[in-house]
């Protein structure tokens, strides 16, 4: 399994970051993934659904670390690429709905 495709779209809130869409073998989309930045650093959320208790539970996940090291590598790889992209062009307009497709 592959990641074919890494689409970021960045927020300005306190520990979320970024919006991100990836594309698996060019068949398969996983939206609502969540680039957030936590105690240690920034990290990878899961898209999660919120259960009657008020707790979340993950709807989509790697099933071992390996496989998250390398999806969190890849995100943030493209995520430092969109904000130096950005931080290139300030002028740009950054109005794209992370839920549109």
């Amino acid at each position: 399994m592959e990641i074919t495709e890494v689409r970021v779209f960045p927020v300005n809130e306190e520990k979320l970051k970024a919006y991100v869409t990836i594309t698996l073998d060019h068949c398969f989309v996983i939206r609502d993934l969540k680039v957030i930045h936590g105690n240690t650093g920034l990290f990878i959320a899961m898209p999660a659904k919120r259960r009657k208790d008020g707790t979340f539970k993950d709807i989509a996940h790697p099933l071992n670390s390996d496989t998250r090291e390398k999806m969190e590598r890849t995100i943030l790889a493209e995520y430092d690429r969109e904000l130096k992209k950005g931080a290139a062009a300030p002028a740009r307009a950054t109005g794209t709905d992370p839920h549109e497709d």
